[in-house]
């Protein structure tokens, strides 16, 4: 894949780890975090028409693919997840960047917003629930529940243990089948993603994320930097009722709706997610 000829790989030590970081373009900068059970990869179809606008800082997060992999499940804490993203900040002298983040990687990315706003200038949000909506969902919402059905699955001990199965039969159906165009992702795409989770500790460091935070009490989740937030519709492990009373927390918001996508929005809709990041990031 051409984008592969044109990144720049870097090992970035932060908050007493190193997390393997891809850099690409110029201008200002912008940090792309990636989810479960993604990793730097998960940006390629977005990063042609970004890196023409903006510098991307694309880490491996703590735990996935090349970055360092800590044992212990308290070692994936939220407050070390976000850490890692100021120390990577602090590590290339960034001033404040444009942070976006999807799935798990929207999570850091919005409890980062609440804890270091001064730290960045605008936050863009990818199918990626606001963690004190979801909390109260995950409790409340019986639909809600059902579609996350895996979260309650990871928290039991040992609970992981059907990801291994069938060599990733259900990472494979979660991303590649979950697809609502099936050609977003060719055979190389999915190599790269087999590749990723057939490094040794990476599934579990993953899941690691859901064990370590089974709730955010610990934050209001009051989001004072302009938020623009992605969301397609046909996520069927996230599903549009996430995003209702955002308002309540984001005063200065924008919600993108894009009714014939799944969870993986930039790999369906690189074009449209490209040009709507450009124009929020430019205004």
């Amino acid at each position: 894949m051409e984008i592969l000829n044109d990144i720049q790989e870097k090992y970035i030590k932060t908050n007493n780890i190193t997390l393997h970081t891809i850099i690409i373009g110029k201008g200002r900068p912008l940090i792309l975090l990636h989810g479960f059970p993604d990793f730097w990869y998960g940006w390629k179809s977005v990063i042609p028409e970004l890196k023409e606008k903006f510098k991307l800082i694309i880490p491996d997060m703590r735990g996935y693919n090349l970055s360092d992999k800590p044992k212990g499940t308290q070692k994936y804490r939220i407050k070390y997840l976000i850490d890692d993203i100021k120390g990577l900040i602090e590590a290339l002298d960034l001033e404040k960047p444009f942070i976006a983040g999807h799935d798990w990687g929207g999570i850091v990315a919005w409890i980062f917003a609440e804890k270091y706003p001064e730290l960045i200038q605008k936050l863009i949000i990818l199918n990626s629930p606001h963690p004190k909506i979801f909390g109260i969902l995950l409790r409340t919402n019986k639909a809600q529940q059902k579609a996350s059905f895996y979260i309650f699955q990871f928290l039991k001990p040992g609970g992981e243990q059907f990801l291994f199965e069938d060599d990733f039969k259900w990472l494979k159906i979660a991303l590649f089948g979950s697809l609502v165009n099936k050609g977003a992702l060719d055979e190389f795409d999915k190599e790269q993603y087999i590749n990723a989770w057939s490094q040794p500790n990476a599934i579990i460091s993953g899941v690691n994320y859901y064990k370590a935070n089974p709730s955010f009490d610990d934050f209001a989740g009051i989001i004072k930097v302009p938020t623009l937030v992605f969301h397609g519709m046909k996520d069927t492990a996230l599903l549009p009722v996430i995003l209702e009373g955002l308002e309540k927390y984001v005063k200065d918001l924008i919600i993108q709706k894009i009714p014939n996508s799944s969870h993986w929005v930039m790999h369906e809709e690189p074009q449209l997610i490209s040009t709507k990041i450009i124009e929020f990031l430019e205004g």
